[in-house]
């Protein structure tokens, strides 16, 4: 917007520029005061550090639970005083404590209830077979064998997962130290 001047009569004016309405005009004093808008005063990442802190307790927590479900099953396993068939394909002869042992007892148990029946399951055989009852005894062992294996599985897999938690936890403290850094 321009506002002309006034001068003597027959010269031509010159246009003066005027600043638009109702925007104000900046002053130092303004420059001083007002922080620029990228700037984050105090420079705290207060939630980022208190995130890992949770992040680095929670696979603490997952590391100790792995691990006492690790221990609890083999312990559970060795009071059984099992020992692996002498006619397994692997581990034979060594106790059942852990879950490869356990697994190969289970595989043993299989491979006898089927020779005892001809190849037939326990849903295969008549109702009065006589070997159903031990095919059924065959068939709870090797359950009872599979879920310990599958405890060992998830015991590991919380105690891997409590390390990562730690070392993502380690990282966005190493990121929030270098925010405050930058935000300081």
């Amino acid at each position: 917007m321009t506002t002309p001047t006034t001068g003597d009569p027959g010269t031509v004016a010159e246009p003066v520029p005027t600043p638009p309405p109702d925007v104000p005009e900046a002053s130092a004093a303004d420059d001083e005061t007002t922080p620029p808008a990228h700037r984050h005063s105090g420079g705290s990442t207060g939630p980022l550090r208190v995130l890992a802190i949770l992040v680095i307790i929670s696979g603490v927590v997952l590391m100790v639970a792995g691990a006492v479900t690790w221990i609890v099953v083999t312990n559970q396993l060795s009071d059984e005083k099992i020992v692996v068939s002498d006619d397994a394909d692997n581990f034979a002869g060594e106790d059942v404590d852990g879950p490869f042992t356990a697994y190969a007892e289970a595989e043993v148990i299989n491979d006898h209830a089927l020779e005892e029946t001809g190849g037939l399951t326990y849903a295969e055989l008549d109702r009065e077979d006589p070997a159903r009852e031990t095919v059924m005894t065959a068939s709870f062992l090797r359950a009872s064998l599979f879920t310990s294996v599958v405890s060992f599985g998830v015991a590991a897999f919380a105690f891997g997962i409590g390390i990562l938690m730690i070392l993502i936890g380690w990282a966005l403290l190493s990121v929030n130290r270098a925010l405050r850094s930058v935000l300081a």
